[in-house]
């Protein structure tokens, strides 16, 4: 029997090609953390990404119809459609016929989905923990102004805005 040597890697694999210091890698691995840490506290209160800027958009912004919602949240209707048979069935969000057009709904937040505010705002500020962690309240001031930046930069060459 012949004995398998198995060498170690001894660097980190990467995807950002020549230049792992590259803004958009950078840019890109941070936006995938950021989600995958969310999914991880979101899925304690059963929500998905996505789910919680959906309640809070209409915490406050109020009763939304299901088009004018996708556009303050920057998605595509069909995308908003599942999302919200996801939080109907949850019990979180209901839809009822627009008085003035019934072809139109409008989600509201139930009582349950209210419920759900202070476990939302323990989760935002948990993300913002895990997020700044290392950096002083100035860096993390400067790092928003920065990122406000690039992200208006992104969508006035993208002829949108993410909220």
């Amino acid at each position: 029997m012949t004995e398998l040597t198995v060498l170690e890697e001894t660097t980190e694999p990467t995807v950002c090609g020549e230049n792992p210091g590259d803004l958009s890698c950078v840019m890109a691995q941070a936006a995938r953390g950021h989600r995958v840490l969310l999914a991880a506290l979101l899925a304690e209160i059963d929500l998905y990404p996505g789910q919680d800027r959906a309640l809070f958009a209409l915490w406050e912004n109020g009763p939304q119809s299901q088009n004018a919602l996708a556009r303050l949240l920057g998605i595509d209707v069909s995308t908003m459609t599942k999302m919200l048979q996801r939080l109907e069935r949850s019990g979180f969000i209901s839809r009822s016929p627009s008085p003035a057009n019934r072809r139109i709904s409008i989600v509201s937040t139930t009582p349950a989905g209210d419920a759900l505010r202070p476990e939302l705002d323990r989760v935002t500020a948990e993300i913002h923990r895990q997020l700044t962690r290392g950096l002083s309240p100035e860096q993390v001031e400067t790092l928003t102004s920065l990122l406000s930046v690039v992200r208006d930069n992104v969508c006035r060459e993208a002829g949108a805005c993410f909220t």
